[in-house]
């Protein structure tokens, strides 16, 4: 009987501890958070894509703020922004002095060398600049000054050779244009009146400008130099963010794409203000040659306005046109036959000369590059779309060929 007890209860003791076994299972236990480091990134990348989209919607919706936030934050930052143009365009002027000095003077340190080119180049720019503003900006103004006091003889003038155009040439009919010349000028007159009236409110305005300006340009200057010393130290700076964003197999690959992308920028930019400077001193020297007034103010236009691919000579030629026109009517045909022949030599031997095919563009995407940008951006943007639509075209045409590999073809192979 005890035997039969044992063993009932031994049974009944193995399957309340099989039981107590089965409800301690795994599948019973509560469970621990586990992190999943994929999927936590996933959100954040989602996060951050809504975060954009959202930011974006509102840019787009509320352009006319975004525009302004965006005009005070170039504002903000205009001297810095100054800072990097001067840099830019002074660095290849740099680095040719430097060069040399080490080439003649073997024993002078790097420093020393770098010093003494920073000198001697941003000596030359500030007196250049000087000298512009002691003897060209003086002229300048006298030209605009007595460009308003010759408007009402420029109009008899005109008027005087519209009557010889008619009595050599009756075929043509002149009389709408002097009808035309009649009633203008009484608006032009008053207008100039109410300017000469506003002088001094407008002159109080420029003298406040002026003074803001050259404050912004003195700490650009020193800004740029700081820049151009410790070039060294900013790219260092540069190569440890890419190093730390990019994966360090594509790192030569993304330095030789940033290292075409700022050859495209750059020589397209110092070459196109070189020349820039040497056609508007040609046009001084050609026009103090051919005894043509206003020679300062005309040519300062067509210098500047020569920075603007394919229309700047026309935009640069009509006002100085015009001027000759209200001077003399023959004065402006020698000027339109001297800015002719100008912009010729630029188009076909000074013009390719410095930049050859520095962008590699159509002139198709040239023009849309300069309407675009001077549409939103105004005359800075007609200079700089050029180089910037390059350099977007240049990785277009990598992300393109990039893609054509995987498929085992070419650019070439496609027609």
């Amino acid at each position: 009987m005890s035997t039969k007890k044992e063993q009932q209860n031994r049974t009944i003791y193995e399957e309340l501890r099989g039981s107590m076994n089965e409800a301690d299972t795994p599948d019973s236990r509560p469970q621990k958070f586990i992190r999943n480091d994929r999927y936590f990134t996933i959100c954040i990348y989602s996060f951050l894509l809504v975060v954009a989209c959202t930011i974006a919607i509102k840019a787009i919706i509320s352009f006319g703020q975004t525009k302004a936030f965006i005009g005070s934050l170039v504002r903000a930052i205009g001297p810095f922004l100054i800072a990097i143009l001067i840099a830019y365009v002074l660095m290849p002027f740099v680095k040719a002095v430097h060069s040399l000095l080490r080439r003649v003077f073997k024993r002078l340190p790097d420093k020393p060398a770098m010093v003494i080119s920073l000198l001697l180049v941003y000596l030359i720019g500030v007196g250049l600049m000087v000298a512009a503003l002691i003897y060209v900006l003086p002229a300048v103004v006298r030209n605009i000054a007595d460009l308003v006091r010759m408007v009402p003889e420029g109009y008899e003038q005109l008027k005087v050779f519209l009557a010889y155009l008619q009595e050599h040439f009756p075929q043509f009919d002149f009389s709408s244009v002097t009808s035309m010349l009649d009633s203008t000028q009484g608006d032009v007159v008053s207008m100039l009146s109410e300017i000469s009236g506003d002088m001094i409110p407008v002159l109080y305005t420029a003298s406040v400008s002026v003074v803001q300006w050259f404050f912004n340009f003195v700490i650009a200057i020193v800004v740029s130099v700081y820049m151009l010393y410790g070039k060294q130290s900013l790219r260092r700076l540069c190569k440890i963010v890419v190093y730390a964003v990019i994966p360090r197999e594509m790192v030569p690959q993304v330095r030789t794409v940033l290292a075409d992308c700022n050859a495209i920028f750059g020589r397209y930019v110092v070459s196109k203000m070189v020349d820039s400077l040497i056609i508007g001193i040609l046009c001084a020297i050609l026009m103090t040659i051919l005894r043509l007034p206003y020679v300062f103010l005309i040519s300062m236009v067509v210098g500047v306005t020569n920075m603007i691919p394919y229309f700047g000579p026309f935009i640069g030629a009509v006002p100085g046109l015009v001027i000759e026109l209200v001077v003399s009517p023959w004065k402006a045909l020698i000027f339109f036959i001297m800015i002719l022949c100008l912009q010729q030599f630029d188009g076909l031997y000074l013009g390719p000369k410095l930049m050859g095919n520095s962008t590699g563009m159509k002139p198709l995407w040239i023009i849309f590059a300069i309407t675009v940008g001077g549409k939103f951006f105004g005359v800075i943007g007609m200079f700089l779309g050029v180089p910037v639509l390059a350099i977007l075209a240049y990785l277009a045409e990598l992300f393109v060929s990039a893609k054509l590999r995987k498929k085992g073809l070419r650019i070439t192979d496609i027609w």
